[in-house]
């Protein structure tokens, strides 16, 4: 396998995903304990954006795989047949990525907490089982939580932790203040799901995957997926609010009307090639200006 081959299949422009909590946990253990450790960041970092790779390619191995089964036509069209990479390599390549991955991120456990250790395993324990097992998470109604639960909270807090370790404690007041400031980027991440799957809900049915558009209708997932969004919007006031967000961040809720115009496009029609694209635009329409003032804010103290 090519190392063009690899970043096709890793579909690494889909990192800032996991970057941008990772990036914000970073942002808040600078601000919040005065605490930021260079090397672990990078190792931090490092652990995430492979994880993230390692879950895209085995997706890319997964989606080949089934479509092959079922002889279907659109197998060149995907990076794999389109590239005639032999499975065994693209199989090979996630298990090395998520291998180094986890050794990583066990190196950072045993040099902070064992804490890190069970922030880091259950997320990827998340994402390992979001495409693997008799039922996985991806085929059930809880995929839109799990999801933000590990590309949210989880990354989020681990590089929290990473940099404040030595003063962080893990008391109710401080988790409730972490998941509320993990909640703009687990929204975003949920909201793509949801998006996706309210689109895809009839060949998600022939696929035996039953997501949260099966169970509750898609006139309410549309619902669900208007609020997701205000509640992003809500998590950055209380988290300005509570302190634990400079008050610059503030100046990131003008990207409201924007995503509400988003929002509005995509629940007037929901197609694939269309409006989906309103939700990936919003992914970084929300943290990009909450990142900006949140490093200018945490810099002057304002």
């Amino acid at each position: 396998m090519t190392f063009k081959q690899y970043i096709l299949l890793a579909q690494v422009e889909t990192t800032t995903t996991s970057l941008f909590p990772a990036i914000i946990g970073i942002l808040y253990a600078w601000y919040n304990f005065n605490s930021f450790r260079l090397g672990f960041t990078l190792l931090g970092l490092l652990t995430v954006v492979l994880f993230h790779l390692a879950v895209n390619i085995r997706d890319n191995y997964l989606d080949y795989y089934i479509a092959d089964k079922k002889n279907a036509d659109y197998t060149q069209e995907m990076v794999v047949g389109k590239e005639n990479i032999p499975l065994k390599t693209v199989r090979l390549a996630y298990l090395i990525s998520g291998a180094v991955a986890l050794v990583v991120g066990l190196y950072l456990a045993l040099q902070t907490s064992p804490i890190l250790f069970f922030i880091g395993f259950g997320g990827m324990l998340i994402g390992v089982l979001y495409t693997f097992g008799p039922i996985p998470i991806s085929s059930t109604p809880s995929g839109e939580f799990f999801v933000g639960l590990s590309m949210g909270f989880c990354i989020f807090t681990a590089m929290v932790y990473v940099n404040a370790f030595d003063v962080v404690q893990f008391d109710l007041i401080t988790v409730g203040q972490f998941i509320v400031a993990s909640v703009p980027t687990s929204i975003t991440v949920m909201a793509i799901l949801l998006a996706n799957n309210i689109c895809d809900l009839e060949e998600d049915i022939e696929d035996n995957r039953f997501t949260l558009p099966y169970h509750i209708g898609v006139d309410k997932a549309l619902v669900v997926f208007k609020y997701f969004y205000y509640a992003a919007y809500i998590a950055i006031i209380l988290s300005v609010i509570f302190g634990t967000f400079p008050r610059l961040v503030a100046l990131s809720l003008l990207t409201f009307p924007y995503v509400l115009k988003n929002i509005g496009i995509f629940m007037k029609e929901q197609d694939k090639k269309t409006t989906f694209m309103t939700t990936i635009i919003n992914s970084a329409v929300i943290p990009v200006p909450l990142i900006i003032t949140f490093l200018i804010g945490a810099w002057l103290n304002i």
